[in-house]
C-alpha cells in the first residue's frame, strides 16, 4: 500500500496508507482532511482540489492534461507543480507522494 504526505494549509503534516487506483484526491478525503473541497467529486470541472505536488515528484506524476491546465489558469496560486488532486491516481509507484492542498482562491 502505497503512502501519500499531505500538507494542509496550515502546515500540518498527515502521512496516510493511500489506496492504489484511487485518486489522491479521494485518498486525501477518505482520510477525513475536509481542506479540499473536491467540489465536482473528482469529474475534473473544477479546481477546488488543487494541490502542489512536491518538485522531486512533478516528472513521477506527469504533466496535466489540456482540460486540467484549463481549470488550474483560474487559479492566483498556480506554480509549475500544480496538479489537481483528482486528476492523480495513486500507485505503487507514487509511495511516498508528498504534496501540499493550495490556498483557497
Amino acid at each position: 500500500m502505497p503512502t501519500l504526505t499531505i500538507v494542509t494549509r496550515t502546515g500540518r503534516e498527515h502521512t496516510i496508507n493511500a489506496r492504489a487506483g484511487m485518486s489522491v484526491m479521494r485518498n486525501i478525503r477518505d482520510a477525513g482532511l475536509e481542506e479540499l473541497a473536491a467540489m465536482c467529486g473528482g469529474s475534473c470541472s473544477c479546481a477546488t482540489c488543487h494541490v502542489h505536488v512536491d518538485p522531486n515528484w512533478i516528472e513521477t506524476v506527469g504533466p496535466c492534461h489540456v482540460d486540467e491546465g484549463d481549470l488550474l489558469e483560474s487559479s492566483i496560486h498556480r506554480s509549475p507543480s500544480s496538479r489537481l488532486a483528482c486528476q492523480i491516481t495513486m500507485t505503487d509507484a507514487l509511495d511516498g507522494l508528498h504534496v501540499v492542498i493550495a490556498p483557497e482562491d
